[in-house]
């Protein structure tokens, strides 16, 4: 029998975050589910174990050296050395560029960013010594540009470049890195941006579907479903890649 692998995923506890954890849950892994508040993730961990999976809740905010640190040796102390990490912590502060605030912009870059590189530099040891190991960092179809985020458009692009060089600098230790870059998914996330614009959910997503090639929004399980792949044995041949999950072709 193999040891069981010990995955943790960042904003876990709704939408992608949640998917994602429950799905690597059903593919055999220990799931230690991170979020910034730790009681929202009790629904995708009793999910989880109801399933028959193993998984822990963990608070943390992503953005904060120590929090991370022991965020994640809370996850090695209760399911083991983590090998798989899903970088999905995000926020949205949207603005058009003149009416931005620093701390609009700050915040996004902290969580998204700060928070990757946090996370990904306290896990990459236990990797490097298992000689094993799966990062996916959730990079947007908005790193190409995006009316009202240039925050957040900034944030996914650097998250390419940082996938990027994770690839290069940990591919000699079996550790592969990806970037998946979802379109239209609906989430709360989503919800938000519809109220931003003043247009209901409803709309927004019959909208946007009619601009999608496959003609329909995406869901949470269809990013999990490609997180799933990257992450598997059978993907070890493929790094350095972002992946967009958009229902048709980008740029």
């Amino acid at each position: 029998m193999t040891t069981q692998r010990v995955a943790i995923v960042t904003g876990a506890a709704r939408g992608i975050g949640a998917a994602t954890a429950k799905r690597l849950a059903a593919e055999g892994d220990a799931v230690g589910v991170l979020d910034l508040d730790e009681a929202a993730c009790a629904e995708t961990v009793s999910a989880i174990t109801e399933a028959g999976g193993r998984a822990i809740a963990v608070g943390v905010d992503v953005a904060k050296a120590d929090q991370v640190e022991a965020a994640v040796q809370r996850v090695v102390d209760e399911l083991g050395g983590p090998t798989i990490l899903v970088n999905n912590a995000g926020i949205t502060r949207d603005n058009l560029l003149f009416k931005m605030t620093e701390q609009d912009w700050d915040s996004v870059m902290d969580v998204h960013l700060r928070g990757s590189f946090l996370m990904t530099r306290a896990v990459q040891k236990h990797m490097t010594e298992a000689k094993f190991g799966r990062i996916v960092n959730l990079s947007s179809t908005s790193a190409q540009g995006n009316r009202g985020q240039v925050n957040y458009a900034a944030a996914k692009a650097g998250l390419q470049g940082f996938t990027k060089t994770l690839a290069i600098e940990l591919g000699k230790f079996g550790v592969t890195a990806n970037a998946v870059a979802p379109g239209f998914i609906q989430t709360e996330m989503t919800k938000m941006t519809a109220e931003r614009i003043g247009v209901s959910f409803e709309d927004f997503i019959a909208h946007s579907a009619k601009e999608i090639p496959v003609a329909r929004v995406g869901q949470p399980e269809d990013i999990a479903a490609t997180i799933a792949f990257l992450v598997s044995e059978e993907a070890g041949f493929v790094s350095g890649q972002v992946i967009y999950v958009a229902g048709g072709p980008q740029d």
